[in-house]
């Protein structure tokens, strides 16, 4: 019985303390929220506050223990998978968090999950175990110094002026791939190139540390390196470059201040690569004067080298002029005694002196220039050879008017006068239709051109009442027509002086000029000249066509531009009469730039005179702030024109002999000298070519067309004796070829611009005569021709003239078998020009010219 309530008792207590295991009554509890921070070097996470779960069932066994904590995903999504929680005390419910992997801060700086405790139920196998509430974890991932520094660019360029000190020149960047301000950001940069005249900030930013110099050193190469708040380097440094720049100083940049010209080479380019650098200035006009200076070349540039008269035929002018001032000689001696200056044409300059030089043009010359239609021409240059300064002359220091031309001439039973005058910068024509009736008037022309020391080409047509007047080939209207009040009369005789005027009175004044006449009249020269003169040459009847004038006048070398339709908008161009001044005018840089390199040179003279042309260039801007506005230096050079290639003229095709019997020398034409003669004209010069590859090239010789101006036979030995034997030449003929002839007895000259053909026929047609039973045994002759006003010479042709007598005659017979031999067997010698043979029987001139 006793056993039995035992067993009773032992089942009610095990029965209470199984009911009693069963009393797991509280959840767990934990804190809301949590604050975490994790490297990312570690994977455990320290929390704020630190992790805790408490059980009221506590110390209850099983239900009053924490089992286990619970992640489960936040906002993120991420944190069951990248984070867990572990129970380090069962008891006091202590637990740690930690990452499953290495955290990237890079990639995700900050992490939100929420996390759960739980206890161990009613028992071991956890039966009714009980959950907390879900707190909110938020961690944050602390950076590591993982990364260095990268330069955004490997290379800075920049340029600046020189002379100045720049706040920031160039600034440098880097950047840090860590996620921490702290790593992140660039604490510091540093120049790492030593002694080098810059300096760089916290920033970045590069400034010099002293004035930069252009000429000392153009370029400056240096390297930087960069750190961060960690003291990590960049991974590879920077280089920088500075360029300087000379400080910009307004003007033309590309001024070539020498330029070379080869004759023949046609129009070429005097600045290819000028152009004008404004430093940004804005300017809203721009004016450019180019001048070439070539008042030392003959008459003020390169004109035709031939004489006034030939260049009248070749400009088409109307025959029958009078030259006033001819060359001296024998025909024409009123200018033996004025000086004369060289010239590099073929015309010959006198110098009048104002006083002492005067030319009287006889009255059989004189005569023929009447009536009050007629055209006077000339080149005038005042003050002669050393002149003074145009601004002093200008001024007009003269006094009296000076004298050109003065002419009084008889038209029938009456006298007309008229003078051409110069007075300060005006020039006059005082014309006088009749001396005895009707008043004078006076043409006045107020003109810089005739006071500036410089060539001027003149020409006057008189159609009275009407008066032209050209000055390098423009018109000029008369300023003022008046009538000059009471004039004295001149004297009623004929009378033409150049370089002053006559006045007649009681005594006569004794001027030094060997042509005056014997029979003096009372009076005296008044008004002299001082100056240059030149072609004065006086035509009467109608009057000179404008286009005659201009090519009288005309230059052969100028300036000139290239292509007038590549002009720009808003540009001018303006070209004087001469060409040797041309203006450009515009209002945009680039297309005033253009244009300067379109401003050429040309001449188109084969045989242009060599030497130095002085160039200058002049420039105006306007700018819209006047005070301010730039101003820029003239600029000088100079052009120089090479030596042209020497043409070689060469006649052949005569001789040496010529054998003819006595009797064709006697007949009425005589037998002519030249009849196979041969005029060539060619230009030896150097080519190079990339076959010839040899010092100087080779020598080629190249036919041209040409013009001669002068050809001369001269009998060798005694001069020619009129009463014995002459030459034959046909004046007419050479006059409708607008030759002119002296025939002496000691030469033949033909001159006179013409073709070679021309002069071939001319030469061909002289005939040698003899008179009847005076011919001799040998009579020699000798041709030469020349060009370019005696420039370039032919060679000397020499021809040997035999008269075959008849044996009864002969004192030596063997020099008729010579001159037989010579006469059936015609000689067959070559001779050698320029690298070609010709026969000698054919005969040629050779000169490499296009035509002038």
């Amino acid at each position: 019985m006793e056993k039995i309530c035992y067993l009773s008792l032992l089942l009610l207590c095990l029965t209470w303390v199984a009911h009693s295991n069963k009393a797991n009554k509280h959840k767990p509890w934990i804190e809301t929220e949590y604050q975490g921070i994790v490297m990312e070097n570690d994977n455990t996470v320290l929390l704020n506050p630190p992790l805790f779960a408490l059980d009221k069932d506590a110390p209850l066994h099983y239900a009053g223990e924490i089992c286990g904590f619970r992640v489960h995903s936040g906002t993120s999504g991420s944190g069951a998978a990248q984070f867990e929680a572990v129970v380090l005390d069962r008891s006091t419910g202590e637990g740690l968090v930690r990452s499953k992997e290495p955290l990237d801060c890079e990639s995700q700086r900050e992490h939100s999950f929420t996390i759960q405790a739980y206890d161990c139920g009613e028992g071991p196998d956890g039966v009714n175990s009980k959950k907390s509430h879900k707190a909110t974890v938020h961690v944050r991932v602390n950076d590591v110094n993982e990364f260095s520094p990268v330069f955004v660019e490997r290379r800075y360029e920049a340029s600046v002026p020189e002379g100045r000190l720049f706040d920031r020149i160039v600034r440098v960047e880097a950047l840090d791939a860590d996620c921490s301000p702290q790593y992140s950001q660039i604490c510091f940069y540093d120049i790492i190139t030593p002694n080098v005249p810059f300096a760089i900030d916290n920033d970045g930013n590069i400034k010099n540390t002293e004035p930069l110099d252009s000429k000392r050193q153009r370029v400056h190469s240096f390297w930087v390196t960069a750190f961060d708040c960690g003291k990590n380097r960049a991974q590879a440094d920077a280089q920088v470059i500075v360029t300087v720049k000379p400080s910009c100083k307004p003007g033309w940049i590309g001024w070539s201040k020498r330029v070379e010209y080869t004759p023949g080479s046609g129009s070429i380019p005097l600045f290819p690569s000028l152009h004008l650098e404004t430093c940004e200035e804005t300017v809203w006009n721009i004016q450019a004067t180019i001048e070439l200076q070539t008042s030392h070349i003959g008459k003020g540039c390169d004109r035709d080298s031939y004489s006034d008269r030939s260049v009248r035929r070749l400009c088409g002018a109307v025959r029958g002029e009078l030259d006033l001032l001819p060359p001296p000689s024998p025909a024409a001696n009123w200018t033996a005694a004025l000086p004369t200056l060289p010239s590099s044409d073929s015309s010959l300059v006198f110098s009048f002196n104002g006083s002492t030089h005067v030319a009287v043009v006889p009255d059989s010359v004189a005569a023929a220039v009447s009536g009050d239609h007629f055209t006077l021409q000339l080149w005038m240059r005042r003050g002669g050879a050393n002149t003074q300064p145009p601004a002093i002359q200008a001024r007009g220091t003269h006094r009296e008017e000076e004298n050109i031309v003065c002419s009084t001439v008889r038209n029938d039973d009456s006298f007309s006068h008229y003078s051409l005058s110069v007075h300060g910068c005006r020039l006059s024509l005082f014309y006088w239709p009749d001396v005895a009736a009707a008043r004078p008037v006076k043409f006045l022309w107020k003109l810089e051109q005739v006071c500036d020391s410089e060539w001027h080409h003149l020409s006057l047509s008189v159609q009275f009442p009407s008066v032209t007047l050209y000055v390098d080939g423009v018109t000029f209207d008369p300023a003022l027509i008046h009538d000059n009040g009471a004039i004295p009369s001149p004297a009623p005789r004929q009378r033409l002086v150049i370089g002053a005027c006559w006045e007649s009175e009681e005594k006569q004044k004794d001027i030094v000029n060997n042509t005056i006449p014997e029979s003096r009249d009372p009076g005296k020269y008044v008004g002299g000249y001082r100056g240059l003169l030149s072609g004065v040459t006086v035509r009467p009847g109608s009057v000179e066509p404008h286009s005659v004038v201009e090519c009288l006048y005309a230059c052969r070398e100028g300036l000139d531009f290239g292509d007038l339709e590549t002009l720009g908008s808003g540009m001018k161009v303006h070209v004087n009469p001469s060409q040797s001044v041309l203006v450009l005018e515009g209002d945009d840089i680039e297309s005033f730039n253009r244009a300067v390199q379109q401003v050429t040179y040309r001449n188109s003279l084969r045989f242009a005179t060599p030497g130095v042309r002085p160039l200058k260039l002049t420039t105006s801007l306007r700018c819209f702030s006047e005070e301010g506005c730039l101003s820029l230096r003239q600029l000088e050079g100079y052009l120089v024109v090479l030596q042209p290639d020497a043409p070689q003229i060469s006649l052949s095709g005569v001789g040496p002999h010529l054998a003819r019997p006595a009797p064709e020398f006697e007949g009425p034409h005589g037998v002519p000298l030249f009849p196979e003669l041969r005029i060539v004209c060619s230009l030896s010069h150097t080519v190079n070519t990339a076959a010839q590859v040899m010092e100087g090239g080779a020598l080629m010789s190249d036919a041209v067309a040409h013009t001669l101006d002068g050809c001369e036979v001269q009998p060798l030995g005694e001069e020619l004796n009129l009463e014995r034997e002459e030459l034959l030449v046909d004046i007419e003929s050479l006059r409708e070829k607008g030759l002119d002839i002296i025939n002496t007895t000691a030469y033949i000259a033909i001159t006179g611009a013409e073709s070679i053909s021309v002069y071939e026929d001319v030469l061909r047609s002289i005939h040698y005569r003899l008179a009847k039973g005076t011919a001799r045994f040998e009579r020699r002759f000798r041709l030469s021709c020349s060009e370019m006003n005696g420039r370039y010479t032919s060679n000397e042709l020499t021809l040997e003239v035999n008269f075959l007598h008849s044996l009864d005659s002969l004192y030596h017979p063997s020099h008729l078998l010579a001159s037989q031999q010579q006469f059936l067997h015609p000689s067959h010698h070559s001779g050698e020009l320029s690298g070609h043979t010709y026969p000698i029987h054919t005969a040629t001139l050779v000169c490499q010219e296009q035509p002038q």
